[in-house]
């Protein structure tokens, strides 16, 4: 299997069986630091609201509701992965890596090793019209985790 087939078979995955998507089905845990975000493509349509819970320095949980493409979609299930467990410098540092690779236009390639599963989404990066799908819940988990750490 190639890289790119491996990639698009993590989006397609992901975009399926979502992990992370529910705000109503698990609160937010007790104790807990908590921001909400709600981003809107417009282009496209696309929208999702994340909700980010800090406790002692780290990301005790992230959860979101969202309705859009596939990219979008699979993208949010991506981060929920990524994001629960980790210190919020590692989540800041975790998405400006993921949005100057996004930003690159393709020059950057995606270090699996850094990004994870995010990687998968090095190809989005050459369609300008797509990284805004992709970026949309890393933009709202940025501004929810501002909120949680102010």
């Amino acid at each position: 299997m190639s890289l790119d087939a491996l990639y698009q078979q993590i989006i397609l995955d992901h975009s399926k069986l979502r992990h992370g998507e529910g705000l109503a089905s698990e609160p937010a845990p007790v104790g807990a630091s908590c921001g909400e975000s709600h981003q809107l493509n417009p282009t496209c349509g696309d929208e999702i609201t994340v909700r980010l819970a800090v406790v002692d320095g780290r990301i005790s949980q992230l959860r979101w509701d969202g309705d859009g493409c596939s990219i979008s979609m699979a993208s949010a299930s991506v981060l929920t992965d990524l994001a629960e467990g980790i210190d919020t410098e590692e989540l800041r540092q975790l998405i400006e890596t993921f949005r100057e690779m996004l930003r690159s236009r393709g020059t950057i390639t995606a270090d699996p090793e850094v990004l994870g599963d995010a990687a998968a989404f090095e190809g989005v990066a050459r369609y300008v019209a797509r990284v805004k799908c992709a970026m949309l819940s890393w933009v709202a988990a940025e501004d929810a985790l501002g909120q949680a750490t102010a």
